[in-house]
């Protein structure tokens, strides 16, 4: 377990000066970079030729993004957007979002075809067409889905990260879009941050290495690549220090010295930008205090001017909105700053015109236009948009491919990192196995976030018609050496097996929800350890493998378990981890562990900010580690005090399970009646509430939240519940205050048919639409009503999908 060789002394800087500090850069403190050969004298004349045909609005139409949920083909006509892009849970047209890849073609076709046509006035341009495809083409319903960065960082294998990066772009290109956001380049600091799956490593260097491999796949070799080959836009993200942010809040500030942001959370950009890429999105971060969104001598004076970056740089979900003295449909300052294409998804329309009308009265001088159309047309050209040909663009045969699938199975493999193993690895072929837990049999808990929605949730497996979960791949080997295996996620069985294989870990989440507060694994719910401990009380030996986007405290399940495999989010091809776990008939290993640590493993659940080369470094598991088979895999009986008391580590989920979760709590008036009941899937899974006859609130409160991003990000409260007796006159809902003048009339949601389960989710905007203040929410339910009214509610959450949310019919 010992640490490997310390990093240079220049990367270990992990200090944390006050937001205070300036944040201004001084470009010749950064490295130059070595010219890319983006601009090319035939290129350019052309461009020349384009941009003195160009009107005024066309030019500033090209500086804008839409999401394909907020605009129509049609809307092209008088809007003259550049580029559009499908968010991580934005449909494509006529289609549910969980759609295969015609109706992305079909969408993609839509959209260009308008923006081509020939008629007066205009001048043809084709559209860039943005998706987030961050560990495959996560967006598409049978596409190949790669383990995630944190996995891909435990291979130490470049060469595959430019495998994949050539078969990402490649089912991209066949299902429509053309620019993959990626990769992301953040080196996470923060185990805290909910976006630290995103990253390769931990490590400066290693982000480095990966950076301009993943760059050379997705786009091709400069020069080379376009989308008739097969080879889309690569986008590196988030510029500049997302992964640095104090706390690791997401969206935060990173009070870092100019000497820790140019040595270590800025080594991934000059390898990027010497491969060619094309495009950078800009973080929605700041650097002591100030929006990077904003910042002139960061995304002028030194990625343009001092690194060369002659792309476009590319903003984040309305991320200009949130610099001071801008609104999301008015802000010059982005486009002065260096932006050269602001992503407004739902804010196309008001940012269009403000900027129209600060290029009309001299705001944006037309030299910073200028510069940023050129920019974009330079990239249309380099990608081959202008050439009309599409041979990818019905290439079926290419989406979740065979080889594709083969690829992402072997990634599976080698990042796979083996913490403890006491003599039960591998497990024969030949044996009898029990394979249990929440994650053995689920593809979206093995994928984690980026996987058909934004935040990974609401899917099943038949969302995932080409891939195999876990469960899959472990009973497929067993039976080929000639055992049984037996699928049990709650871990019960009749006939005790030889040894029991749990699957568990962490449920899909990203940005914003991914943040924690605490690396202890189910703090106050340890119900893996419940299982793994019923294992070992029966003498069975017990394998654990471990799902998550970052090294988590769980020393208590190592100590319950004979091995511990750290297994990341591996993604569509859970066999890629029975290849290594499970042997032949007598016992051999079929194919050796691999992975290495890329990410310090922590002693205590505190240890947040843990990176290798750091004065006080202690981990658990030190960065490179990981066992071979015949390596001594015994791990000492390990603390099991977790050194950190969780506090408020829980934003979203509210009631679950009968019970509010911490630290949340019911607060009523006197009236209101409350008894366990069953749920439509567990025994006193929901608690009945029934009103007097009077007016009466129910708050479900704690502490304060700030949910303004949430909102901005289209979450919604979702409520599972049974109307047991209807209301018979209105009923309020609202948050914080709750009241009623400034709630929502829900007497819809409390009528109509009784004694069945239902879900509904109610969009936060549509509680800001009500004049309520998302900003300081100490109570994210509160509900009034006068009785009758009975309703037995099971479940109280945040949630990212945005199918079937609506805000209340008022009667």
């Amino acid at each position: 377990m010992a640490c490997i060789a310390s990093m240079p002394a220049s990367a270990q800087q992990t200090d944390a000066p006050s937001p205070a500090q300036a944040s201004v850069a001084h470009p010749y403190a950064w490295p130059g970079v070595a010219n890319a050969g983006l601009i090319d004298p035939e290129i350019e004349t052309r461009i020349d030729a384009l941009m003195a045909r160009m009107s005024l609005e066309e030019k500033v139409g090209q500086m804008i993004q839409a999401d394909i949920s907020t605009i129509t083909p049609e809307d092209l006509r008088d809007y003259p957007l550049g580029s559009i892009l499908a968010g991580g849970s934005s449909p494509p047209l006529g289609a549910p979002d969980r759609s295969p890849a015609a109706p992305w073609r079909a969408t993609a076709r839509a959209f260009e075809s308008v923006a081509m046509e020939a008629r007066r006035g205009h001048v043809p341009i084709p559209l860039l067409f943005g998706i987030d495809a961050v560990h495959g083409n996560n967006n598409i319903v049978g596409a190949t889905l790669f383990p995630h960065n944190v996995g891909l960082g435990a291979t130490r294998d470049p060469e595959l990260i430019h495998a994949i990066g050539v078969a990402t772009a490649a089912e991209t290109a066949a299902s429509g879009p053309n620019w993959a956001f990626g990769p992301t380049l953040a080196v996470p600091r923060d185990l805290r941050w909910g976006r630290a799956y995103e990253g390769y490593s931990e490590d400066p260097a290693l982000v480095a290495e990966y950076a301009g491999a993943m760059v050379r796949g997705i786009q091709g070799e400069t020069g080379k690549g376009t989308i008739q080959n097969g080879h889309v836009l690569a986008s590196a993200k988030h510029f500049l220090a997302d992964g640095g942010t104090q706390d690791g809040v997401d969206q935060g500030d990173a009070q870092v010295s100019e000497a820790t942001l140019i040595a270590v959370h800025n080594a991934g950009y000059p390898p990027a930008i010497e491969a060619g890429v094309m495009s950078v999105m800009a973080s929605f971060s700041s650097w002591n205090g100030a929006k990077m969104h904003g910042n002139k001598s960061l995304l002028t004076d030194v990625l343009k001017g001092r690194m060369g970056f002659d792309g476009l740089v590319v903003g984040d979900w309305n991320g200009h909105g949130q610099i001071p003295g801008c609104t999301n449909t008015d802000c010059p300052q982005t486009f002065l700053a260096g932006l050269d294409m602001a992503m407004a998804p739902d804010s196309w329309k008001g940012l269009y015109e403000s900027t129209l009308a600060h290029a009309r009265d001299g705001t944006i001088p037309m030299a910073r236009i200028d510069d940023a159309v050129r920019r974009i047309l330079r990239v249309k050209f380099r990608l081959g948009l202008f050439d009309a040909a599409r041979p990818y663009a019905d290439r079926d045969d290419v989406i979740g491919s065979a080889d594709h699938r083969a690829l992402a199975r072997r990634a599976v493999r080698e990042s796979l990192v083996l913490l403890k193993n006491d003599g039960v690895l591998p497990v024969k072929s030949s044996a009898h196995v029990l394979v249990a837990g929440p994650g053995a049999d689920d593809i979206a808990m093995q994928s984690g976030g980026w996987t058909l929605s934004w935040q990974g949730d609401g899917n099943s497996n038949a969302d995932f018609p080409n891939a195999q979960s876990i469960w899959g791949g472990i009973s497929e080997a067993v039976e080929a050496g000639g055992g049984t295996a037996t699928l049990s996620a709650d871990g019960s069985w009749t006939d005790k097996p030889d040894v029991a294989i749990v699957v568990f870990g962490e449920t899909p989440y990203a940005e914003m929800r991914g943040d924690v507060a605490t690396l202890e694994f189910q703090p106050g719910d340890k119900a893996a350890l419940a299982m793994l401990k019923r294992f070992r009380a029966a003498g069975i030996p017990t394998i654990s493998v471990f799902l998550s986007g970052r090294p988590l405290w769980v020393n208590p399940e190592i100590n319950a378990s004979d091995a511990f495999v750290a297994a990341w989010l591996p993604g569509s091809e859970g066999g890629g981890i029975a290849d290594v776990i499970i042997g032949d008939e007598a016992g051999a290993p079929r194919n050796q562990f691999t992975g290495t640590l890329s990410f310090s493993w922590p002693r205590t659940a505190g240890q947040f900010v843990l990176n290798r080369g750091m004065a006080d470094y202690d981990p658990l598991f030190a960065f490179g580690y990981g066992l071979r088979y015949g390596d001594d895999g015994d791990v000492p009986t390990l603390s099991e005090e977790p050194g950190l008391v969780s506090g408020m580590r829980n934003r979203d989920v509210f009631f679950e399970k009968g019970k509010t979760a911490e630290p949340w709590s019911f607060a009523t008036d006197s009236g209101i009646a409350r008894n366990a009941v069953d749920s439509a899937t567990a025994q006193e899974g929901a608690v009945q509430l029934r009103w007097p006859d009077r007016e009466a609130t129910l708050r479900i409160g704690g502490p304060a939240l700030d949910l303004t991003r949430e909102a901005n990000a289209d979450l919604s409260l979702q409520f599972t519940y049974r109307l047991d007796r209807a209301a018979a006159g209105p009923v309020w809902l609202s948050m914080g205050s709750g009241d009623p003048a400034q709630g929502l009339n829900a007497a819809s949601l409390f009528t109509g048919t009784t004694g069945s389960w239902r879900t509904v989710k109610v969009p936060l905007r549509c509680y800001a639409d009500a004049g309520i203040d998302l900003s300081d929410v100490a109570a994210p339910l509160v509900l009034r009503a006068s009785g009758p009214l009975s309703f037995s509610l099971s479940d109280l959450r945040l949630v990212a999908d945005p199918q079937g949310a609506a805000c209340p019919q008022a009667q």
